[in-house]
C-alpha cells in the first residue's frame, strides 16, 4: 500500500479506555512499524497522535503479551527494507499478504479481509473498469494497487500516477487533477462518508484478485522470527475474547 518523512517514534497511549503507559526500551517491547496516513487503519488524530485500527490491534496484542509497544511512523514503500534491516520488529500498516512480499518477509494468519475498489468524482462518465481507459488513475507507491495498476490495466491504456500517500492521490482527484483513485475498500468508503452526498461515487465492483488483495492484511516479521508464533497466537485470543470484533465494529461497520 503508501511519503518521505522523518521517522517519527510514539509511545502508547489511550485507545478503547485501556491506558498504555511510556516506556524505556526493554526486552519485552515489540517495535511495529506503519505508515500513518491510512485511515481507518492508522492516522493521526485531533491530539497529533497514532490512532486507528491497527494501532488499537497492535496495543491489544502487546497487552496480552505484556509487552510494551512501539510505532515508527515510516514512509509505506520503506517498511519491508526497514523490517529487514531490523529497525523493528514487525509491521503492522493495512499491509495485503501477498505472494511477492511472502518471498521477503512472514506473515500472520490475516486480520482483515481485504478488497479494491476505485473512487472518482460523481461528474465523471464511469461506471465500470471498461471506463478507465486512458484516463488516470492514482495510487499510493508501493502498493499492490499500483502493481494491480500496472499489471492488469496498464496494457489497456490505463495512465498511472503514483502517490506518496493515498491523501494526496484522493487531494488531486478532489481538485480534478487525476480521473480516479485505486484504494483498499474500508479507506475508499471511510474517506466517501466525509465528502458531501452524492459528489464522489465507486466506480464498478469491488477487486478481490488474491494475488493482490484477496488473501487479505496480515502483520509482517522477518523470515524465521519466533515472534510470528506469538503474534499468530494473540491474534487467535482476541478474536476469541471479542476485543477484535469490539475494534471491527467500531471503525468498520459506518465504511461499510
Amino acid at each position: 500500500m503508501r511519503k518521505t518523512t522523518i521517522a517519527v517514534l510514539l509511545t502508547c497511549t489511550t485507545f478503547t479506555g485501556v491506558t498504555f503507559s511510556k516506556f524505556a526500551v526493554a526486552q519485552d517491547t515489540i517495535r511495529f512499524g506503519m505508515e500513518a496516513t491510512y485511515p481507518p487503519f492508522e492516522f493521526i488524530n485531533e491530539n497529533n497522535e497514532l490512532d486507528g485500527f491497527d494501532v488499537e490491534l497492535a496495543n491489544a496484542i502487546c497487552t496480552e503479551l505484556k509487552a510494551n509497544c512501539e510505532f515508527n511512523n515510516q514512509p509505506f514503500d520503506s517498511l519491508i527494507p526497514g523490517l529487514k534491516f531490523r529497525r523493528f520488529d514487525a509491521v503492522i500498516s493495512g499491509m495485503d499478504i501477498t505472494p511477492t512480499r511472502l518471498e521477503q518477509v512472514s506473515f500472520s494468519q490475516p486480520y482483515y479481509e481485504n478488497s479494491a475498489i476505485f473512487v472518482a468524482s460523481s461528474k465523471q462518465p464511469l461506471t465500470n473498469q471498461a471506463d478507465l481507459h486512458n484516463k488516470t488513475i492514482g495510487v499510493q507507491n508501493g502498493s499492490t494497487h499500483q502493481s494491480y495498476l500496472i499489471d492488469k490495466l496498464e496494457q489497456d491504456g490505463v495512465k498511472i500516477r503514483p502517490y506518496d500517500s493515498y491523501q494526496n492521490a484522493l487531494l488531486d482527484m478532489t481538485n480534478g487533477r487525476i480521473d480516479a483513485v485505486f484504494a483498499d475498500t474500508a479507506v475508499a468508503r471511510e474517506w466517501l462518508a466525509q465528502q458531501t452526498q452524492g459528489a464522489f461515487k465507486t466506480v464498478g465492483t469491488e477487486v478481490k484478485d488474491a494475488d493482490y488483495f484477496g488473501m487479505g492484511m496480515g502483520i509482517a516479521t522477518r523470515k524465521d522470527d519466533p515472534l510470528m508464533e506469538k503474534l499468530n497466537k494473540t491474534l487467535t485470543e482476541v478474536k476469541a475474547n471479542g476485543i477484535y470484533q469490539q475494534l471491527h465494529a467500531k471503525y468498520f461497520n459506518s465504511a461499510k
